[in-house]
């Protein structure tokens, strides 16, 4: 038996519906294997029941879900082959109901109402993200990666009119000048700072049907929605008090708004503890934090040292994943920070580039597309070294490698999805992605046992992100 449960963003309202959606697009288009499919109500709870069947294996697990937050779920095998692991099928049928449900979430979220403060700060309007803020995420990055593509072409200029000696020597001034200050520089781009005075972020959702959703939008422009955070906050942050769903209807009905109170959600997340907490743990000096307020959950640190590091976190990550799994998160971010992987990966990147006119130029000028393209393949595969050291060094210091797991599965479930289903898993190696495929992270963060003690955490990254490798080309 195995029991479990999702935690959900979802207003109360919305899940029942979670479950309709998972019968609707999970369960009914797969009858050979789900079968037995009941909706029912009992308790003031709304519950679906179903079986999993494999007939050809000989397995078969019920399946119990409660319309709860968190969402409840109970798995019972009802029958077993005695030469098979039930409990590797079971797990298997739980990332499929969590990608079900972040799925659902995903449809709610298109028509919700977001509202975000910081103690303090500016009132500015919550945003989808945008290219400006893609590119400081990929630019100022723990990996740093996308920036030294970019310079490709900044070192043509640099060679046009400095020479060769002049122009390697400037590109790589220029380039250890923007690891030195990749702090300052994205936390220009961030749109709020947490500080000790001002540890908290504040959210309000609104989860309206679409209908509703588009009418707002239609009615209350981007200056008006401003308008309406302002007076929220006014009576509210202002003056000490917290900004409630109900204290935001109010405000809603001012301007002759009203909303269902079923579908509304309000959070409070205490950013600065939870970094220092991860700090704490890690044993290196406290980082700025910078808050970027847009829907994309995310989260990168940089800098060129642990003890001057900064954390940039998204109030989508904040609205997606609770505390715990922030914590996760961060630990992840402090991992690439202890590690001083910034200034590590510049180095690599920097020795790349000398040999390139050096000892590799003859192979250079018989195909520089080929090099740039075979160069760029491993760069980026030796970076997955680094960020699968930074979710071990997560697991080692904040000992929860399991939570970790669940965070990437939802903020990636899209793509975890896609892993699972394609019939081979090397092409997602081969992506100009610093990441490893999300299915090798959780994967391996699930088979940890805590406590996790390793003694040469990138070696040890080193050799399994290999053995992954080749496993995607069914080499054991």
């Amino acid at each position: 038996m195995k029991n479990f449960t999702i935690t959900t963003e979802l207003s109360q309202i919305h899940l029942k519906e979670a479950l309709d959606f998972i019968e609707e697009h999970y369960l009914l288009t797969q009858p050979d294997l789900f079968k037995n499919v009941k909706k029912g109500f009992k308790k003031d709870l709304y519950y679906l029941i179903f079986t999993v069947e494999n007939s050809k294996e000989n397995w078969e697990v019920l399946v119990r879900l409660k319309a709860e937050n968190p969402l409840m779920v109970e798995m019972k095998p009802v029958s077993v082959s005695a030469d098979l692991d039930i409990t590797e099928k079971m797990d298997l049928i739980e990332e499929e109901l969590l990608i079900a449900v972040q799925l659902y979430e995903d449809s709610i979220r298109q028509a919700t109402l977001y509202f975000a403060w910081v103690e303090g700060e500016q009132i500015i309007p919550e945003a989808s993200p945008n290219r400006r803020k893609k590119v400081s995420f990929r630019m100022f990055g723990s990996n740093m990666i996308m920036i030294y593509v970019i310079f490709f072409a900044v070192n043509i200029i640099f060679f046009i009119t400095l020479g060769i000696v002049m122009a390697i020597a400037a590109i790589l001034a220029f380039q250890l000048a923007i690891v030195l200050l990749s702090d300052k520089l994205l936390l220009q781009t961030s749109d709020w700072k947490i500080t000790p005075e001002n540890p908290r972020v504040h959210i309000l959702e609104y989860q309206l049907p679409l209908e509703d959703f588009l009418r707002f939008q239609e009615e209350f422009g981007k200056d008006m929605i401003i308008k309406m955070k302002d007076k929220i906050y006014q009576k509210s942050l202002a003056v000490g008090r917290e900004p409630t769903c109900e204290l935001g209807e109010d405000v809603f009905r001012e301007y002759g708004f009203t909303c269902n109170a079923d579908l509304r959600v309000s959070k409070v997340v205490d950013v600065y503890s939870i970094v220092k907490d991860a700090a704490g743990k890690f044993g290196v000096k406290m980082p700025r934090i910078a808050l970027s307020n847009t829907m994309i959950a995310n989260a990168a640190a940089t800098g060129p040292s642990p003890n001057r590091g900064l954390v940039l976190i998204t109030t989508g990550l904040l609205v997606q994943l609770e505390e715990d799994e922030i914590l996760s998160v961060i630990g992840h971010e402090m991992g690439h920070l202890s590690g001083r992987d910034p200034l590590i990966l510049f180095s690599i990147i920097s020795l790349e580039f000398i040999l390139r006119f050096t000892i590799l130029f003859p192979v250079v000028v018989l195909s520089p597309i080929v090099y740039l393209i075979v160069a760029l393949g491993v760069i980026f595969f030796i970076a997955k070294f680094f960020e699968s050291r930074a979710d071990l060094l997560s697991a080692m210091k904040i000992g929860q490698p399991h939570v970790l797991a669940e965070a990437l599965r939802k903020i990636g479930y899209n793509r975890l999805h896609a892993e699972r289903i394609s019939p081979t898993r090397f092409p997602t190696w081969l992506n100009f992605d610093p990441h490893p495929p999300i299915y090798f992270r959780i994967d391996r963060l699930e088979k940890m046992k805590t406590p996790v003690n390793v003694k040469d955490p990138l070696l040890k990254s080193a050799i399994d992100v290999v053995k992954g490798f080749k496993h995607s080309l069914g080499i054991k």
